[in-house]
């Protein structure tokens, strides 16, 4: 008999095998399809309004996974005596997330083992290998976690030609250095209204630039104190800083461009501006609108792609956090390095061009610009604004101090721009503040 709020079909098993199933599902779809996890997982809760419990266990096995898949891979490639047959339906999954319990999760053998092979068996294509899978993962059981100890994870965890845009970018030691942070879980940062208070009611501490930071969640979000009532919202520590390069905007007009989820737009109406949105995707447009309410802030929204979109008056300011490549989000995001590719960097670029010089015609003379990125990657970066500088003589760069931000100051670069890395404690995120003359 199917339990209360599963999804029809789906034949009720064991405790942990529903989240287990959800989990090798969700690793397919990244790996095999090319779909982003939160994506997926969120799909995945629509469909299944199942024990919370195991949403959360399904995103712990994923994320790690992920995270960890070079590792994996490599101890699978010593106990399998052959590469798994063409079809053998969802078999490589089910090894990569039984793997990851056992070597990174230290979850009980036995529990590992036999869903796995339920798993196995459930599926017409790989009904044939559950005898394969339960001897692999008793391998991995008994001697995996000696293996780990010869593998270098910051290089095997790391696509190729990341980790050589990274040297490029910032030479061999630091880009080893932001590979290894993407193997800890980051903490879970908010931003309050009233910071002092949220860290007092939730065990955090506030970070010199403003942000609370708790340890990694490790149960639903929603269910923390005063997320009902709307005194927090998530963002991470780096995201937090581009709307305050904009000062103090109280009863100043603002666009937040490319706006969805909200945070910055939440921040700008916190603090007294008048806040336009423009977002082009109508469902996440729907989710920032949802935040707002639950905060209960209000800001003129905008369904439209800002390349198109044309104000009726210009603006005091402009927010642009552009859409790129998000690889300075990779220690809170493991998928992205199994996703994104250069091509896709490559076709980012004019677009980010293209949004910033509409940013700049949207505002006043006088008035600022903050392009922003969650970007490790330089030509979504600085050398964006320095195509736009040779190109616009409206435009001038407006340099950023460490003390406006509460930062230090190695996270600013010498052009004067925003520049943080995940080994700083936070994303890498990139910003860049313009003054229109």
């Amino acid at each position: 008999m199917a339990t209360k709020g599963r999804k029809a079909g789906r034949p009720s098993g064991p405790p942990g095998l529903e989240a287990r199933r959800d989990a090798v599902l969700a690793v397919a779809a990244v790996l095999r399809e090319g779909r982003p996890l939160d994506l997926v997982l969120a799909a995945a809760s629509r469909d299944d309004a199942g024990d919370s419990r195991d949403r959360a266990l399904t995103r712990v096995i994923v994320a790690t996974t992920l995270r960890r898949l070079g590792e994996i891979e490599r101890v699978l490639g010593r106990f399998l005596e052959r590469p798994l047959p063409r079809k053998s339906g969802r078999a490589r999954e089910i090894l990569l997330t039984g793997a990851a319990q056992l070597l990174f999760l230290r979850t009980p053998p036995h529990a590992v083992i036999d869903l796995a092979v339920r798993l196995a068996g459930a599926q017409l294509e790989s009904r044939h290998l559950g005898g394969l899978v339960n001897a692999v993962l008793r391998k991995v059981a008994a001697g995996g976690e000696d293996l780990l100890s010869g593998i270098d994870a910051a290089i095997v965890n790391t696509p190729a030609w990341l980790m050589e845009r990274w040297r490029a970018a910032f030479g061999s030691d630091t880009a080893r250095a932001i590979a290894a942070s993407h193997m800890v879980e980051p903490p879970l940062d908010l931003t309050a209204r009233d910071p002092a208070a949220v860290a007092a009611e939730l065990g955090g501490v506030v970070l010199p630039s403003g942000t609370v930071r708790l340890a990694a969640a490790r149960g639903r979000i929603e269910d923390l104190p005063g997320y009902r009532q709307g005194g927090w919202w998530v963002q991470d520590a780096a995201a937090a800083l581009p709307a305050r390069l904009l000062g103090n905007v109280r009863d100043l007009r603002i666009a937040d461009l490319c706006a969805a989820p909200g945070g910055k737009t939440a921040q700008l109406a916190a603090d007294g501006a008048a806040v336009t949105a423009v977002e082009r995707s109508a469902a996440r447009l729907e989710r920032l609108e949802a935040n707002l309410q639950r905060l209960q802030l209000t800001a003129e929204t905008v369904c439209s792609d800002a390349t198109e979109w044309q104000p009726s008056e210009p603006f005091d300011a402009v927010l642009l956090d552009a859409p790129c490549s998000a690889t300075g989000t990779i220690r809170r995001n493991p998928d992205v390095p199994h996703i994104k590719t250069p091509a896709m960097i490559a076709a980012l670029v004019p677009l980010q061009a293209q949004l910033i010089r509409r940013a700049i015609d949207m505002v006043r003379p006088g008035g600022l610009v903050v392009y922003a990125t969650c970007s490790l990657e330089e030509e979504e970066c600085g050398q964006q604004i320095e195509a736009l500088l040779a190109e616009r003589r409206d435009v001038a760069r407006q340099p950023i101090s460490a003390a406006e931000l509460g930062i230090d100051r190695s996270m600013i670069s010498e052009a004067g721009d925003l520049r943080t890395l995940p080994i700083h404690g936070m994303d890498g995120f990139y910003a860049a503040r313009l003054r229109k003359r």
